[in-house]
């Protein structure tokens, strides 16, 4: 196994500082659960460096996130694995408790984590023979404009596999379809032919059984029946008549799925999986039961024993080979309102050792939510009007009247975080996004007093902000 091409996916070098200033490009605030993360993703990077069984016995410390929604538990956990390219699954608890007592398949998380390894590794393996696939893919234009001649036979050769005709004629053809190909290549490489129409053949994509196999581990099942019959059964080619540009797309992708091989992708990647996963299980307060609890809790609880041996270590089946969870990074969250993690079954809580609390937000904190990170909202909003012509400009009077305004609603309504402010620009915005095609004066500046104007009657009345915010 090719280690470096593992560590290149799963596990990165960088400091936990280094990570901390990474995440604070995206999410303001929460500076404990930064430095949690930071801290687990490089004690994965040091058991890398140890030699070996003390390798296999160091094991991550699972994250339990405590905090009400909005405040950046998902958003975290989704940058973390962006930043070191590791296969990622977001998942909800209650989703195992719907098909009563018994639940859905909780294995399917570690089967879901599995595919998007391969995806991750297939996509690797494609790039680094992307310029092979792509001279393969001119070569299959050309034989398309320039179709090889075809050697002619007697009907007595045809009919008994005989020799061709004689050599000479054979070498006559031959220089003018090389001097065809010459020149269509030419033609190709200074891109006169990207707009042309041409008939191709390509592989027809199989269709997914859809609704045929549901609920636990039936979905699986369906999977490994559809592989089956697609290795049995011939691949469809369908013609298509496309623009030699796009032909280059499909012909590239075509070729580049010939040079790679599936059965190293899917052993890497469950490799992948196994040693740099990261699963993030969100709303695990909603599963947690508390003492003398009865009815509907019975599910609950069966679902928390349904995740344990996950989480503490166990080995699941899938399409690609058995997966073993033991070194897999579980990020699990929830709001903790109605319910304590102390809740949780002792086992399940036993296995979340490092605990995080994400503060509620500040004004001072939707200031900075406002204009600071990358993908700022307010950044969002000017880059979305810019697209018509209206140049958006946001005073800070106006910004601290909005941060004001959303930390006020979540005080009086329900605390839903950083999403009030999606809610509260979209009131605001809502007649300038509107009129933006019509408008005549194209700079549009945003003060406080404009805020009041939209947004100070609806806050104003307790009734109408739940309602409408």
């Amino acid at each position: 196994m090719d280690e470096k091409r593992i560590e290149a996916i799963g596990v990165n070098e960088q400091t936990p500082r280094e990570i901390v200033a990474e995440l604070d490009k995206y999410i303001i605030g929460q500076d404990e659960a930064k430095r949690s993360v930071a801290i687990a993703l490089r004690n994965r990077w040091r058991s890398r460096q140890l030699k070996g069984a003390m390798r296999e016995e160091v094991i991550p410390k699972n994250i339990l996130m405590i905090g009400s929604t909005g405040v950046g538990k998902t958003e975290i956990a989704r940058r973390l694995a962006k930043l070191v390219r590791a296969p990622f699954v977001k998942v909800e608890a209650t989703k195992f408790t719907e098909v009563g007592y018994v639940g859905r398949d909780v294995e399917s998380i570690v089967r879901d984590l599995a595919e998007t390894s391969v995806r991750m590794v297939r996509q690797e393996r494609m790039e680094a023979v992307k310029d092979k696939a792509e001279k393969l893919a001119e070569e299959r234009i050309l034989d398309v404009f320039v179709p090889e001649p075809k050697k002619s036979q007697s009907p007595l050769g045809r009919l008994f596999g005989g020799a061709d005709e004689p050599e000479e004629k054979e070498e006559e053809e031959k220089p003018k379809y090389q001097a065809g190909r010459e020149w269509v290549k030419k033609r190709l490489e200074k891109g006169e032919l990207e707009e042309e129409l041409i008939e191709i053949d390509v592989e027809e994509s199989s269709r997914p059984m859809v609704g045929m196999f549901t609920g636990s581990s039936l979905e699986n099942m369906g999977d490994n029946i559809q592989d089956m019959i697609g290795s049995i059964m011939p691949k469809h080619r369908k013609k298509r008549k496309v623009s030699v540009k796009n032909a280059r797309k499909l012909f590239a992708q075509e070729e580049a799925a010939k040079l790679i091989d599936m059965d190293e992708v899917a052993e890497e990647a469950v490799r992948v999986a196994e040693y740099s996963g990261i699963v993030f299980l969100d709303e695990i307060d909603k599963v947690a039961v508390k003492n003398g609890s009865s009815g509907a809790d019975v599910s609950r609880e069966g679902v928390q024993r349904d995740i344990l041996p996950i989480v503490e270590g166990s080995q699941v089946s899938t399409k690609y080979g058995p997966v073993k969870t033991d070194h897999i990074l579980f990020i699990a969250a929830g709001a903790f309102h109605m319910a304590k993690p102390s809740d949780l079954i002792p086992e399940l809580q036993g296995r979340f050792p490092i605990r995080v609390e994400l503060k509620s937000l500040r004004k001072e904190d939707f200031e900075r939510i406002l204009k600071e990170p990358e993908n700022a909202l307010i950044k969002q909003y000017e880059a979305l009007l810019a697209t018509e012509g209206v140049e958006l400009t946001f005073e800070q009077s106006a910004i601290s009247r909005l941060a004001e305004l959303a930390e006020g609603v979540n005080t009086d309504a329900e605390d839903i975080g950083a999403r009030r402010l999606h809610t509260l620009l979209e009131k605001l915005l809502e007649e300038i996004s509107f009129s933006a095609p019509d408008l005549e004066e194209k700079k549009v500046t945003i003060d406080a007093k404009y805020v009041d104007e939209r947004l100070s009657d609806i806050v104003a009345s307790r009734d109408l902000s739940q309602f409408i915010l």
